[in-house]
């Protein structure tokens, strides 16, 4: 593998075997021997590790065998949980306190970030989330996207003219129905009675009243996934079993969706053709949808972070990628963290390390999309069949240390 240090080029055999010889150090540019630039930008570990303190581990274990490494730290967020606090992070502004309500109207603390230039971030995840519930509470007939609304109407009162909405980690599939409940256009039946929340009810839905209060704002969908709303790839079959539904259910619910696309297209002044079928549209249980109704657009979530935090100017000058997320698997392809930092490594020539609680995609895929190798929290401490998945859970920390630290030794001289 072709690496550009400078102005030369030099090979660098990749550690792809996880045997013996894979632990001995790569061959690195002499270059190296005044310490490597490794870039350290993962996303959020679900369930477990912020993005922040993923990276934070993995530095930690990288210090404790190469020290005179400089390890250039840059967390990632895709539109997900974290959204916000990367962003703040990185442009500063204003973090406002929202109160607002979770997917099963109970009340919870959001909250948006306004910078200078009159734009607003938000994250889908603090009103909708999917860690807002218990496993028993998952139920994508009845949750709603209503205390989404409550975010967007205080970025609008805030001053808002873009309202930026990272979207990930949804446990609705209501198609933004409850949204734009909160923005003030409602969701009717035939009997011109307002549907009760909850993806299930849209199986009935024949119209909407009122128009979106957004004051002529600009709604940006900061997309994980590049799904459409219906159909085989869309919100209902592939993310509502993850939130609860089972097969009759995401039958169920596709068809809800398919009505309430086609009353959007009919009611609401602005909203595109063929919404059912738009890239991204399935985002978050169809909150892309809604959001492209309401004459916003689609960006990707990692593009858009990675040109706030300068990640472009970090891929420029590093010798070493790692990146990382909870599960590497095949939606992980599908614009994602990993997707989009291990292509521009690719593109720039530089050697891309995944670290993943669980790896589920094959190594032909991976290496296609840029990555040099991955490794799993679930396999370093001992499999599945081990106990190794609890471990992962239980104690993600300690399994990036020392996986920081293994890198180190495969890649540092």
């Amino acid at each position: 593998m072709a690496v550009l240090e400078g102005s030369t080029q030099v090979e660098v055999t990749p550690p792809w075997s996880h045997s013996a010889a894979a632990a001995q150090p790569s061959p690195v540019c002499a270059a190296t021997l005044l310490g490597m630039r490794v870039l350290l930008c993962p996303d959020k570990f679900a369930g477990t590790l912020d993005a922040p303190a993923v990276a934070a581990a993995v530095a930690q274990g990288w210090r404790e065998v190469a020290p005179a490494d400089d390890l250039v730290v840059r967390p990632l967020a895709d539109g997900g949980p974290g959204f916000v606090a990367v962003l703040a992070d990185a442009l500063g502004g204003r973090r406002l306190p929202v109160p607002t309500v979770d997917p099963l109207g109970r009340p919870v603390a959001g909250e948006i970030l306004v910078t200078d230039d009159g734009t607003a971030y938000l994250e889908s995840a603090q009103a909708c989330g999917l860690h807002l519930l218990t496993a028993a509470e998952r139920d994508p007939k009845a949750t709603t996207s209503y205390g989404l609304g409550a975010l967007v109407t205080a970025a609008v009162e805030a001053g808002a003219r873009t309202v930026v909405v990272g979207l990930g980690g949804s446990a609705t599939n209501d198609g933004g129905a409850g949204l734009l409940t909160a923005l003030g256009a409602t969701p009717l039946d035939a009997a011109g009675t307002a549907l009760p929340y909850g993806g299930a009810a849209l199986g009935a839905v024949a119209a909407l009243d009122g128009a979106p209060r957004l004051r002529d704002a600009v709604l940006v969908a900061a997309t994980d996934v590049d799904n459409p709303l219906l159909g085989l790839h869309g919100a209902s079959n592939v993310y509502g079993p993850q939130k609860g539904a089972d097969r009759a259910d995401v039958l169920l619910l596709d068809a809800a969706l398919e009505r309430w696309a086609a009353v959007l297209e009919r009611d609401l002044p602005g909203c595109p053709p063929g919404l059912g079928a738009l890239p991204g549209g399935g985002a978050a249980g169809g909150l892309g949808a809604a959001i492209l109704a309401l004459g916003g657009r689609c960006e990707s979530g990692i593009d858009l972070v990675t040109r706030a935090i300068g990640l472009e100017a970090a891929l420029d000058s590093c010798d070493l990628v790692v990146t990382g997320e909870g599960s590497f698997d095949h939606q992980s392809l599908r614009g994602k963290v990993v997707a989009g930092v291990a292509g521009a490594a690719r593109d720039r020539g530089v050697p891309c390390v995944v670290l993943a609680g669980r790896v589920g995609t094959g190594r032909r895929e991976a290496a296609a999309a840029g990555v040099t190798d991955a490794y799993s929290l679930v396999e370093h401490f001992g499999g599945e069949e081990h106990g190794g998945l609890e471990a992962a859970m239980g104690r993600p920390a300690e399994g990036l240390r020392a996986l920081g630290a293994r890198l180190a030794r495969q890649w540092s001289r």
